[in-house]
């Protein structure tokens, strides 16, 4: 049975990228994936340290919350991240996730090209929130300021771009768009055949 790991990177438990993420978790689920979700905003991540022990380990040296994602990012065939845009970047608790994974997404080795450790059998969907309205959040480098962020962490781990999924223009809006949730739940049944 596939695996997904649904990861909430916004401080929103209830707000347009946690809906985006509950359609893509309920569509995994019809299409046979188990699901383990991680919020985290509730989980103790304390912040790297820049000391480069994971390069000796192959995992982070801090003893926290961290050390189920490193196992559960391992063992998933799908990995979805939905992200606010802060700033055409990533939240503050997913940019400090991507640094303490270093020593179990890629070898820093003395190339430089780094080398991948996770599978190109797994993948990662990207569902982005930006209250910049379209066109605008591209043109500016709004969402994609924060998408190309994330594709940058899973590119050099090694795994495979699945699909992103945009929603601008989020301001004063609460419900996801039909065409935004068919968009999910499309990347979502391709990746569930493959």
């Amino acid at each position: 049975m596939k695996k997904m790991l649904a990861i909430l990177a916004s401080p929103r438990s209830s707000g347009n990228a946690a809906n985006m993420l509950d359609t893509a978790v309920q569509k995994a689920g019809e299409s046979g994936f188990t699901i383990e979700y991680i919020d985290l905003y509730k989980k103790d991540i304390t912040y790297c340290k820049g000391c480069m022990g994971c390069k000796k380990i192959g995992s982070c040296v801090i003893n926290d919350d961290i050390k189920e994602i490193e196992r559960l990012i391992k063992e998933c065939d799908l990995v979805t991240v939905a992200c606010p845009t802060y700033f055409a970047n990533v939240s503050a608790p997913l940019k400090n996730m991507f640094d303490r994974l270093v020593g179990v997404a890629f070898d820093d080795n003395n190339s430089f090209i780094p080398k991948p450790k996770l599978s190109q059998k797994q993948k990662y969907l990207i569902l982005i929130t930006c209250s910049t309205p379209a066109p605008f959040d591209k043109l500016a480098g709004q969402s994609t300021g924060t998408v190309k962020a994330i594709r940058e962490f899973f590119h050099v781990s090694g795994m495979k771009h699945a699909g992103t999924v945009i929603f601008s223009g989020t301001r004063n809006k609460s419900e996801v768009p039909l065409k935004i949730t068919k968009q999910i739940h499309n990347i979502i049944r391709k990746a569930g055949k493959k």
